[in-house]
């Protein structure tokens, strides 16, 4: 008998986790089973668990124990058993996964190209989560960028999206774009597209003392500063703030430098999610949770289906391509490979320039 392995956190204390063991359930019609095989774990997967009850990403994989849920995370899969659905058993898959090694599916909107999971309870989630790339269907499919795929395309994506949110809003009246945690990958793929803007507005970027040597070797941002050199930052100049730290310290100081320049906050992660609780000097009302499937599904009204998923697919291989410069993907499989990669990424041990990929 096979059995699903699903490695669990729990939902208000992330350094709390628990390994399941359960029999593989047998398939209903329409249903298939896949063997998750690889997937990455990146300080994405840790704003997933911090948002997790806001943003509804605990509702994805439900488990046994409502104080525990499992931890969405981007990788490759292959069918197990089609069970007369229009998949065939070999097939791989690109898609959201649990941390776990199996999953049962219900596909519909069968294409060549993809499929989404019509699960029940996933019908009211967002549909970008739900969506499976059919990875033996694409044209141009390369096998030997699967781990970029799985570490940078869903951060990479996210990128191209902010910056075509903040292009969309002409960069809200700012002419200085500054990201706090600007080592992380979600930021380096956004510093990679304002960059390639026609007209780009100055990019500051804010890192630790530690990061700074490697930010500052991208040679993407006109400015690199510490946290402690938030007094440099030009006061009398429009800012927009992309902030992936969730550091209500920094985000605050910010804040109080640039006072009526601070023209908006886009509040995406939370690579510093101990420090997440936001001070006096926070400016709220001008300061928004970032949503990507929002944005997404208004590009799709504008430009049609599909055009936006093409043009960051397009976005996303160019800049992993140029990323194998400076990063380094990690390989490890295991139960105890995914628990130490976890614990690795959200105590924030993994190096700016390293990334895992794991697997049961």
């Amino acid at each position: 008998m096979t059995n699903i392995t699903q490695f669990e956190t729990k939902k208000d204390k992330l350094s709390e986790t628990q390994l399941t063991e359960n029999p593989l359930p047998s398939l209903k019609p329409g249903e298939i089973s896949v063997k998750v095989n690889r997937f990455a774990i990146t300080a994405n997967n840790v704003t997933y668990g911090v948002v997790g009850e806001r943003i509804g990403y605990w509702k994805f994989f439900p488990t046994n124990d409502d104080a525990f849920g499992v931890i969405p995370v981007w990788g490759v899969a292959e069918v197990i058993d089609a069970n007369d659905t229009g998949l065939a058993a070999g097939e791989r898959l690109y898609g959201y996964w649990p941390m776990a090694s199996h999953l049962i599916m219900k596909p519909t909107k069968v294409s060549d190209a993809r499929f989404f999971d019509g699960a029940e309870h996933r019908a009211e989630l967002p549909p970008v989560y739900n969506a499976y790339q059919r990875l033996n269907a694409e044209a141009d499919y390369d096998a030997a960028m699967d781990d970029e795929r799985m570490v940078l395309f869903p951060l990479y994506a996210t990128s191209y999206c902010l910056y075509d949110f903040l292009k969309d809003n002409d960069w809200f009246g700012a002419s200085q774009v500054i990201i706090p945690s600007a080592s992380s990958k979600t930021a380096i793929g956004t510093a990679y597209a304002v960059k390639g803007d026609d007209a780009p507005p100055h990019l500051v970027g804010l890192t630790s003392s530690r990061n700074k040597a490697a930010v500052e070797a991208l040679s993407l941002y006109d400015d690199v500063l510490t946290y402690d050199e938030i007094e440099k930052v030009d006061a009398a100049t429009p800012a927009v703030i992309v902030d992936m730290s969730g550091d209500g310290g920094v985000l605050g100081a910010l804040h109080n430098r640039l006072g009526d320049n601070m023209k908006y906050t886009s509040n995406v992660g939370v690579t510093h999610y101990d420090a997440n609780a936001m001070g006096p000097d926070f400016i709220a009302e001008r300061s928004q949770m970032f949503f990507a499937p929002g944005h997404i599904q208004k590009r799709t009204k504008d430009w049609g289906p599909g055009e936006f998923e093409n043009r960051a697919k397009a976005f996303w291989h160019d800049m992993a391509v140029k990323s194998r410069n400076w990063l380094t993907i990690k390989q490890a499989a295991g139960p105890a490979a995914v628990e130490s990669a976890w614990r690795d990424v959200l105590e924030g041990k993994t190096p700016a320039n390293e990334a895992w990929v794991v697997g049961f």
